[in-house]
C-alpha cells in the first residue's frame, strides 16, 4: 500500500477510483503489506479516513506470515518482540508468547517495522543474538516511503544489527511467496487470475515472481525506470501509477 495507493497520508492519484472500478467490475483486491507497525484495524481507519472502503479481511499483512511461519518452525517459542505496541500487541493476540524483556528464557528475536524505536532494543537485540536466539524479521524493506521521502524500515535496521552482531534474520513477507498465496487461498483464485502490483522489485515484484502471478511495477513510490533497468527481477508491466492502469482499463 506504501507508495502504491498512497504516501503517508495522501492519497495517490487514481487510487480510490481505480479500486472503486475493480470493486464494480466483480474483481477480488487483497492488499498486502509488509509493514507491520500497524493493526489491520489501524488500516482500515487509514483506508477510511483517505475515503476507501475496505473491511479486515480485505488485508494480508508480514504479521500474518511471521505468525504462521512461527506456529509451523517454532511452536513453543518465548519470543522477545522488537516492534510497536501495535505489533506485540498482534502477536500475542494471535496466541504467540510474548515479551519484551530480553529474559532468560528467550528463544525468538522477532522483529518488524518499528516506528517506535529505541535504543535499548537495538541493545536487547544485540544481546539476544549474542545469545544465539532464533531470529526472525517480518520483512527485508530498506526503506518506508513518506511525504519528505523515505525512512529506514525493517531491513536497514537489521543491517544495524548485523553490524553489530554478524547475524541476520530469517526474513519473512514479500519477497517469499507466502503472503501472496494466502491471498490467493482467501479470495479463492489461481495464479493465472491474479495480478500483484507494487512499487518495489526487490519485495512486490520479486514475490509474485517466485509466487508465479504476473506483476505490475508502480513507479510511484520506491522504484524507478533505472532500478529496473539495474535489476535482474522484472515485472510483466511497468505503470507510472495506478491512474495509469485505471485508464487502460478503460475507467
Amino acid at each position: 500500500m506504501d507508495g502504491t495507493l498512497y504516501i503517508g497520508d495522501t492519497l495517490l492519484r487514481g487510487a480510490a477510483a481505480f479500486l472503486a472500478h475493480l470493486r464494480l467490475s466483480g474483481c477480488r483486491y487483497i492488499f498486502l503489506t509488509n509493514n507491520s507497525s500497524k493493526s489491520v484495524g489501524k488500516y482500515v481507519d487509514k483506508l477510511s479516513s483517505l475515503g476507501i472502503r475496505s473491511s479486515p479481511d480485505d488485508f494480508v499483512t508480514s504479521v500474518d506470515a511471521s505468525v504462521t511461519y512461527v506456529r509451523q518452525n517454532l511452536p513453543r517459542a518465548k519470543i522477545y518482540a522488537f516492534g510497536t505496541a501495535s505489533f506485540r500487541r498482534q502477536l500475542s493476540e494471535a496466541g504467540l508468547d510474548i515479551t519484551d524483556r530480553p529474559e532468560d528464557d528467550v528463544t525468538c528475536l522477532l522483529m518488524g517495522y518499528d516506528t517506535e524505536l529505541t535504543f535499548q532494543k537495538l541493545e536487547d537485540a544485540c544481546f539476544l543474538l549474542g545469545r544465539n536466539v532464533d531470529y526472525i524479521a517480518a520483512n527485508p524493506d530498506l526503506v518506508c516511503p513518506v511525504s519528505f521521502g523515505f525512512v529506514p524500515d525493517c531491513g536497514s535496521i537489521s543491517e544495524m544489527l548485523f553490524n553489530a552482531t554478524g547475524r541476520r534474520p530469517v526474513f519473512i513477507g514479500k519477497p517469499k511467496p507466502d503472503m501472496i498465496n494466502m491471498a490467493m487461498e482467501k479470495s479463492g483464485h489461481t495464479a493465472c487470475e491474479t495480478l500483484l502490483i507494487g512499487d518495489r522489485l526487490y519485495t512486490d515484484i520479486a514475490g509474485g515472481s517466485t509466487a508465479g502471478v504476473d506483476t505490475a511495477l508502480v513507479l510511484s513510490g520506491e522504484s524507478n525506470e533505472s532500478d529496473v533497468l539495474k535489476s535482474k527481477v522484472k515485472p510483466n508491466f511497468i505503470f507510472h501509477g495506478v491512474w495509469e492502469l485505471l485508464e487502460i482499463l478503460g475507467a
